[in-house]
């Protein structure tokens, strides 16, 4: 059985929602190009533990390896540059049980 891949990405600090809304689009159009299927995107929440984030984004893929290539796709990359100088997260990718 093939394990699915995850994006789980914790938004720290955002100082530009423009770059921020502009990377977006393109980063949705190359993840959901490889497969990535959208569990959570921002929305409702509540802290119990820990730091407060502000912002926190799930992306599923088929495979662990189906994640990890899109990251290093020209099309994320491109995406990512728009908000990287602006935006403060962690970005993990993992293999789904």
């Amino acid at each position: 059985m093939r394990m699915k891949g995850y994006w789980i990405a914790i938004y720290k600090k955002i100082e530009n929602q423009d770059n921020l809304g502009n990377y977006g689009k393109l980063a949705t159009a190359a993840i959901v190009a490889h497969g990535g299927k959208a569990l959570v995107r921002g929305g409702k929440y509540k802290s119990l533990e820990g730091n407060d984030i502000p912002r926190t984004v799930i992306w599923e893929f088929e495979s662990y390896d189906a994640a990890i290539t899109c990251y290093h796709s020209k099309e994320y990359q491109d995406a990512w540059a728009l908000a990287k100088a602006t935006t403060v997260r962690d970005l993990e990718i993992v293999e789904g049980v």
